[in-house]
C-alpha cells in the first residue's frame, strides 16, 4: 500500500475518519446520558433515581463493549471486517435516531439496544483492520494505532462539545446530533474504502484456509460441555440469591458476574478446545492478563461519564463569566489531551525502540493504571473541599482528566496493538472482542460505582475515591512486578 497518511498506509485515513465520526456519536451521547436519566420530568428528563440511573448507564456502556465479542466472531467467520463495520454503523445511526424521538422509557431503551449492537459490530473490527495495515508489526504498528487513537479522540472531543451544548436546550437535539455524526462516518467509509484494497473483505477463517495454514480442529463436544456448565452455574447463582434481576442495580451486578464467568469460560475453551499450539496458548494467556488490566483501568477511567459527571454537575463551579458550562462538556478535556499528546507518545515509543529502551507492554499497562490512580488522588482532595460545603473549580476535574488521558495513551493504543499481534489469526476478531469486553466490565463497575455516589451527601465521596486509588496503585505495581513472566510468554512479539 502507498504511504499517504502521516507517512502511513493510505487506508489508515479511511479508518481514522470513520472511527472519528463513530466516536463523535458515542462519546457525545455518553456525555449527556446519565444527566438525561437523572434530570427531573420538569426538566424533560426521565427522573430516574441516581442509583438506578448509574446501573442503567453501566449496563448500556458494558453492553456496548460486551457485544464486541459476538461482533468479532461474526466478522471472523461470516461477514469479514468490512461488512461488519458498515452494518454496525447503520445500526448505531438508527439507535441515535430513535433516541432523538421524545417518547417513553421503552423507546429510550430500544435506542440504546441499537447503539450497543451496532458498536459491537463496528468497534473490534475496525481496530482489526488497522492492525492488518501493518503485517510487519513492531513499533510502527504501535505508532499507527496512536494516530488512529488520535482520530478516536478528535471525534470524542467535538462530540463532547456539540452534543452537550445542544442538549442544554433540548435533550433530543443532542441525541439527534449523535445520529448525524454517525451518518457522516458511514458516508466517509463508503466513499474511501477503496484505499483498503482487499483488507477486511474475507472472513479471517477463510483467509487462513486459503493460505494453507494448519487450523486445529475445534472440540465441539468440549465446547458444548463448557456451555452447559456455564448455564448451570448461572442458574445456581440465581437460585442462591447471589444475583438478582428485580432491579436495575441487581441486573447490573448480575451482568458483572456473567461477564467474568463468560470470559473465564471463553478463555478456558480457547486454551483447551481451540486447536492452539503451545506458543499460541502462552500468547492467549498474556491477552487474558491484558484483559484484566484493561478492566481495572476502565473501571476508574470511565467514571468520567458517571460519578465524575455527577460531581461536575452538583459540586463544581462551572461559571465562565455569566455563562455556565454544561457539565458534560468538561469531559472534552480528556479528548483534547489525547489529540495533543498522542503523536508525542507514538513518537516516543518509536524513539525508545530504536535505542532498545521501549518499555514492554505489561510495564506500560502498569504505568497507565498507576496514572489513573493518581487522578483519583486529585479527586480525593477535591471531594474533601466539596464535603466542606464549597464548590470546587473546574481545574480539579481537568487535572484528573489530564492524568487519566496520559494513562490512557500509555495503555489503550498499546493494548489494541498488542492484542492484534498476540492473537492467533483465526481468532483475531474474537480476541479484539475480548479486549473490549475488558472495557465492558470496567464500564459496568464505573456505573455501579456512580450509583453509590449520593448527590445529596458529599461527605461520603472522599472515601469512595480513595478506594479507587488503593486498588489502582496495587494493580499497577503487580503488572510491573510480573513483567518478566509475561514478557517471556509473549515470545517474539514486541
Amino acid at each position: 500500500m502507498s504511504k499517504g497518511f502521516f507517512g502511513h498506509p493510505a487506508g489508515l485515513s479511511t479508518l481514522f475518519f470513520t472511527e472519528m465520526w463513530e466516536r463523535f456519536s458515542y462519546y457525545g451521547m455518553r456525555a449527556i446520558l446519565i444527566l438525561f436519566m437523572t434530570a427531573s420530568l420538569a426538566e424533560k428528563g426521565l427522573g430516574i433515581d441516581p442509583s438506578e440511573a448509574g446501573a442503567i448507564y453501566g449496563l448500556y456502556t458494558a453492553g456496548v463493549y460486551l457485544l464486541t465479542l459476538p461482533g468479532g466472531w461474526l466478522a471472523d467467520n461470516i461477514l469479514g471486517q468490512r461488512k461488519a463495520i458498515w452494518y454496525g454503523g447503520i445500526l448505531i445511526m438508527i439507535g441515535h435516531l430513535i433516541l432523538a424521538i421524545p417518547g417513553s422509557p421503552g423507546i429510550f431503551v430500544l435506542g440504546l439496544v441499537f447503539v450497543a449492537s451496532g458498536t459491537g459490530l463496528l468497534k473490534p473490527n475496525i481496530s482489526t483492520v488497522v492492525g492488518d495495515l501493518y503485517p510487519e508489526g513492531g513499533a510502527r504498528r504501535d505508532q499507527g494505532f496512536s494516530i488512529f487513537y488520535m482520530g478516536i479522540n478528535l471525534g470524542s472531543f467535538f462530540g463532547q462539545i456539540f452534543v452537550p451544548f445542544l442538549a442544554a436546550y433540548n435533550w433530543h437535539w443532542g441525541f439527534g446530533a449523535a445520529a448525524i455524526g454517525m451518518f457522516f462516518g458511514l458516508l466517509q467509509f463508503r466513499l474511501t474504502q477503496g484505499s483498503l484494497n482487499e483488507l477486511g473483505l474475507k472472513p479471517k477463517l477463510k483467509e487462513e484456509v486459503e493460505e494453507g495454514v494448519a487450523v486445529g480442529k475445534v472440540n465441539g463436544v468440549l465446547a458444548g460441555v463448557l456451555g452447559l456448565a456455564l448455564v448451570v452455574f448461572l442458574a445456581v447463582l440465581q437460585w442462591r440469591g447471589i444475583i438478582d434481576v428485580t432491579t436495575a442495580t441487581g441486573i447490573a451486578q448480575a451482568v458483572g458476574v456473567i461477564i467474568v464467568v463468560i470470559t473465564l469460560f471463553y478463555f478456558l475453551y480457547i486454551m483447551v478446545a481451540g486447536g492452539l499450539n503451545p506458543d499460541e496458548k502462552k500468547k492467549v494467556l498474556v491477552i487474558f492478563f491484558l484483559f484484566v488490566g484493561a478492566a481495572l483501568f476502565w473501571s476508574g477511567f470511565e467514571q468520567a461519564g458517571s460519578s465524575l459527571n455527577l460531581f461536575a454537575r452538583d459540586f463544581t463551579n462551572r461559571m465562565i463569566g455569566s455563562w455556565e458550562m454544561p457539565a458534560g462538556m468538561l469531559q472534552s478535556a480528556n479528548s483534547l489531551v489525547i489529540i495533543l499528546f498522542a503523536p508525542i507518545v507514538g513518537w516516543l515509543w518509536v524513539k525508545l525502540a530504536a535505542r532498545n529502551l521501549n518499555p514492554n507492554t505489561p510495564i506500560k499497562f502498569g504505568i497507565g493504571i498507576i496514572l489513573m490512580g493518581f487522578g483519583f488522588v486529585v479527586m480525593y482532595f477535591a471531594a474533601q473541599i466539596a464535603a466542606a460545603g464549597t464548590k470546587v473549580g473546574m481545574g480539579w476535574l481537568w487535572f484528573t482528566y489530564f492524568l487519566h488521558s496520559i494513562g490512557e495513551l500509555t495503555l489503550s493504543p498499546v493494548g489494541l496493538s498488542a492484542t492484534t499481534k498476540l492473537s492467533p489469526k483465526r481468532y483475531v476478531g474474537q480476541m479484539m472482542g475480548i479486549w473490549f469486553v475488558g472495557a465492558s466490565l470496567g464500564n459496568l463497575i464505573a456505573g455501579l460505582f456512580a450509583g453509590g455516589v449520593d448527590t445529596e451527601n458529599a461527605s461520603q465521596m472522599p472515601a469512595l475515591f480513595l478506594s479507587v486509588v488503593t486498588f489502582a496503585l496495587i494493580s499497577g505495581a503487580l503488572f510491573i512486578i510480573f513483567n518478566p513472566i509475561l514478557k517471556k510468554w509473549m515470545g517474539d512479539v514486541k
